[in-house]
């Protein structure tokens, strides 16, 4: 080992001189030898690293299951530590790679496929390689959205819940590493679909589908390829000061009129149609 640790020596001066290595750069290396609380790795040109202290307690249960030999690639957080090795960080890395792997879908404007974690009166909460993401209750495609009357935080809370456990296709349309900010969109996903599915109506189209909401301030109708209208209070019935909900039921077969296209957003009239 001393022997090997001489060659070592004279292979990391070398390379120093010729490529030095950065503290926050991500390396490989090979598992050398293993101790109750630290794994050192061959870095080869790079030298000997070493991951121990707080590094070794958060990285446990990822390293508890790897042998002698084994690839792992980690962050250098320090050039040399008292005993002269590269101080290493396996989780930092862990998350660097994820950021950096996010970062190209996002550019790419890839669809990503999350397992829904938890809700609040916000929206939902995933985890993508380890990052915590949200995805806000605005950024849900119509079709998902909470549809409560007066919009209360805790029916919000209490509508969303519904998603926990089950998996959506988001995009990535704001990451921020140095704030770990990670926010999705499933609306996003959504919007070419439903461009090319809204581009085959116009003003004036009568329309059959379901209710598939109904508030205080009118009614949610679902008709053609995933495609969804409001039908404002106002568009329901002649009648004055007539509640939507003592006239509609979610489920209910319909017919209303497109009365207008703007945004992206439909909508209808029953009372029209």
């Amino acid at each position: 080992m001393r022997n090997y640790m001489a060659l070592k020596s004279l292979r990391k001066i070398k390379s120093e001189i010729i490529c030095p290595p950065k503290i926050g750069e991500i390396v490989e290396g090979k598992i050398l030898n293993r101790g109750r609380s630290s794994v050192f790795l061959d870095l080869g040109a790079k030298g000997i690293g070493i991951i121990y202290g707080k590094e070794f307690t958060k990285a446990r249960y990822a390293l508890k299951d790897l042998k002698i030999g084994d690839k792992v690639t980690a962050k250098l957080l320090d050039l040399e530590s008292e005993e002269g090795y590269r101080e290493l960080s396996l989780v930092e890395a862990v998350k660097e790679v994820a950021w950096d792997t996010l970062n190209q879908k996002k550019e790419k404007g890839e669809v990503i496929e999350v397992e829904i974690k938890g809700a609040n009166r916000g929206g939902l909460v995933c985890e993508i390689q380890g990052i915590q993401g949200f995805l806000p209750a605005s950024q849900l495609s119509p079709k998902h959205y909470p549809k409560v009357e007066n919009g209360e935080g805790a029916q919000i809370a209490s509508a969303l819940q519904k998603f926990v456990g089950k998996k959506l296709k988001v995009k990535v349309i704001v990451l921020d590493p140095r704030k770990e900010k990670l926010i999705l969109s499933e609306k996003f996903l959504k919007e070419t679909q439903e461009k090319e599915n809204l581009a085959e109506y116009k003003v004036g189209d009568i329309v059959e589908g379901k209710i598939t909401g109904v508030t205080n301030f009118g009614a949610f109708m679902g008709f053609g390829r995933n495609l969804e209208g409001l039908i404002h209070a106002s568009e329901i019935s002649d009648e004055e000061n007539q509640d939507p909900t003592q006239i509609l039921k979610i489920g209910q077969k319909v017919k209303a009129k497109i009365i207008e296209l703007a945004n992206n957003r439909i909508y209808l009239s029953l009372k029209k149609a």
